[in-house]
């Protein structure tokens, strides 16, 4: 078997070596552009990483690329937002075309500068090509100080060769020897871009989906762009359109830093900007139309990584956003078995109603495995998910998901007794997790910090063993004793206040419950609510309540329903029919996490319609005879003795007029293919 070739990575500058992880850009830190490390500099010398040729040196001068003889594309960025610096702080030694070996100076920095700027100096290498031309990249210097030229980093090659790079056999020493006739000479390279069509035009349709989505040039200062990244000073951030913008083919993500809308490319920044500024004009790329200077932003204060927008409701707004596109982003790898777990959860409570099945039949419990095991141990799987979205540790999060179902945890969060334990002194309340989202979300946002944190505290020799069982224990514990217990005092003040309505007037109950039930699925708080209708039906032999709870599954199917009637995109279509018949056999997560909540209007007009049919259940005084609903629970809705009469006309009712409500509404107003990606969203 042929042995991967490998290539060292030189540290570029002096200073502590960082992962990208702990790197305060977003785009770095999730590895958007590539594989790579990053030193926090004590010396403003910067070096070549590796041997090659020049191929990119920014305008602003804060950054360089380099290829090297065996294909890695290096970039070395200096600095974190600094090109609105306009080059000042930074010095170019070398320029496009010349060919470097590993060591030799690229560049130097002024690091007073910088911080009077208030800009971190931070200096990042990646390779930009990462996923085609390597297996691995190994960084071992993590967390200490170094010095320039320090091998830092191991690029295992992939072992089939990357078209036009010269074939590699052996592992070179720090110095990559890599001569010059290996490369193009400066006026090859020249004559070939001479000789080369004009690609703006290749771009031109991207340029215009990227300008229509950021609110159009009346919602444009200026425009102007670094090594990767076309950054917009726009009038109105709210009108831009992030998730259509990350989702065109040819970008690679969003992202708002100091007072700039940021659209990642890469390496093609440069043709899709000109191809921008061709539609825009020129009058657009005026530094001054809309760039902070030095003084503004001194004197507002170091800019945020993400800057948040002003007033209370705008920050509610955009922060509930965040949280559900996170959300739906870590719930996408699920949503087809949830759906196809849900259908066959559908038709056992239609076997079973219909007395073909016994819950206690060993067909019964195998077939029920299959079907809710992806629902008890959502959190495992959801840990996972979110940990990789938001850049935690997808093991670690997937054990605090296991911890949150531990048998006896889950036994005792089940009865009134042992639900209320102390942790260490601290008096708890236990609540059960299975198919939870939102406190597995939470644990995810927080690993991020808890895990930089106490890689800041516990010595590099101690932290494979250390680091990931104290994480573990610290999110358990912020979720077992802070959040749990926070979103069931949350849950019964509303389940109390539900049950007042209910006994001042169905109706209105209706209404109230038809239209929130389904956001309080979203976090959690719907705990409160099912004890009421356990008890219900254990007492009384009936529920009013789930009757209504029934209905919001409706609406939710019927407003999936729609998009695959409206829908012309193939995917979308699919995920859609799939999510609605799921939502119709009583599983509303495919229909929520893929389809409603992704696209914010649908889920609104969604709630309006289960509200409307919330109300109308209440007028019919429609009730529930067994711990059933939607569509493929109508047994549930006959009356005992009785048998089919006023109730489960006022069933048939109240359902179907829902369904046929949330259906239409969201056909004419709810959505349109103009909320999709504007370009290839079938490839994406």
């Amino acid at each position: 078997m042929k042995k991967a070739a490998t290539r060292r990575l030189l540290a570029p500058v002096a200073g502590r070596v960082l992962a990208l992880a702990d790197v305060q850009d977003p785009v770095f830190a999730t590895a958007t552009m590539g594989p790579g490390f990053a030193i926090q500099p004590t010396d403003g010398r910067v070096v070549a990483p590796v041997s090659g040729r020049v191929t990119v040196v920014a305008a602003t001068k804060h950054a360089v690329g380099l290829v090297t003889a065996s294909g890695l594309e290096v970039l070395v960025h200096m600095g974190i937002d600094t090109v609105e610096l306009n080059g000042a702080p930074f010095v170019c030694h070398v320029q496009v075309g010349d060919t470097v070996q590993a060591g030799e100076v690229l560049a130097e920095m002024d690091l007073a500068a910088l911080q009077r700027a208030q800009k971190l100096a931070t200096v990042i290498v990646v390779v930009t090509n990462g996923q085609t031309v390597l297996d691995d990249l190994i960084v071992a210097a993590t967390d200490q100080m170094v010095t320039a030229k320090t091998a830092v980093a191991t690029a295992v090659l992939a072992v089939t060769p990357v078209p036009g790079a010269q074939a590699v056999t052996s592992t070179t020493a720090a110095s990559d020897v890599e001569l010059e006739s290996e490369f193009e000479s400066e006026s090859e390279s020249k004559s070939k871009s001479k000789s080369k069509p004009n690609s703006t035009s290749k771009y031109a349709h991207l340029a215009t989906a990227i300008v229509t989505n950021v609110g159009g040039p009346g919602n444009i200062n200026s425009v102007i762009h670094c090594i990767t990244r076309l950054r917009f000073y726009l009038k109105d951030e709210h009108r831009a359109q992030d998730a259509v913008i990350a989702n065109l083919d040819g970008v690679i993500d969003v992202a708002k830093a100091g007072g700039q809308y940021q659209v990642v490319i890469g390496p093609a920044v440069n043709e899709v900007y000109d191809a921008v500024m061709a539609q825009l004009g020129p009058a657009f790329a005026d530094m001054t139309a809309g760039t902070p200077t030095a003084a503004t932003t001194q004197a507002a204060g170091a800019p945020t990584e993400t800057d948040a927008p002003t007033g209370w409701l705008p920050r509610l707004r955009h922060g509930m956003s965040q949280v559900i596109g996170v959300m739906t982003a870590a719930m996408i790898p699920v949503i087809g078995i949830l759906a196809g777990s849900g259908i066959l959860k559908g038709i056992l409570a239609a076997l079973t109603g219909f007395h073909v099945l016994t819950v206690t039949s060993g067909t019964y419990m195998v077939l029920n495995a299959v079907a809710d095991a992806i629902f008890y141990f959502l959190p495992v799987i959801l840990g996972f998910t979110a940990a990789k979205k938001l850049g935690s540790d997808p093991i670690v999060l997937a054990i605090v998901g296991a911890i949150l179902i531990y048998p006896s945890l889950m036994t005792a969060a089940g009865h009134a007794t042992t639900a209320q334990i102390t942790f260490f002194g601290v008096p708890t309340h236990l609540m059960s997790y299975a198919a939870s989202v939102f406190p597995m979300i939470v644990a995810a946002w927080l690993g991020v910090s808890v895990e930089r944190g106490l890689k800041r505290v516990i010595p590099l020799y101690l932290r494979s063993v250390f680091v990931p069982i104290l994480e573990a224990l610290i999110l358990s514990v912020i979720v077992l004793v802070v959040i749990g217990p926070l979103i069931t005092m949350i849950s019964k003040g509303l389940a109390s206040g539900i049950l007042a309505i209910y006994n001042f007037s169905p109706a209105l109950s209706g209404l109230v419950i038809g239209g929130l039930y389904q956001t309080m699925v979203i976090f959690g708080l719907h705990w409160g609510i099912i004890p009421i209708v356990i008890n219900d039906i254990a007492t009384n032999g009936h529920s009013y309540l789930n009757a209504i709870l029934s209905i919001t599954m409706v609406a939710q199917g019927g407003a999936v329903l729609a998009v695959f009637l409206k829908s012309k995109n193939k995917p979308l279509k699919e995920i859609s029919l799939a999510a609605a018949i799921s939502a119709f056999c009583g599983v509303t997560e495919p229909a929520l996490y893929g389809v409603n909540l992704k696209y914010k209007r649908v889920f609104v007009v969604a709630s309006i319609a289960s509200g409307l049919g919330g109300l109308l259940t209440g007028l019919l005084h429609v009730n529930n005879y067994a711990l059933s609903g939607s569509l493929i629970g109508f047994p549930a809705f006959i009356t005992p003795g009785v048998g089919i009469g006023p109730n489960f006309y006022g069933y048939l009712i109240s359902h179907y007029g829902t369904l046929l409500i949330a259906t239409i509404l969201v056909y004419l107003f709810g959505f349109s293919d103009k909320m999709l990606p504007a370009t290839s969203a079938t490839a994406k």
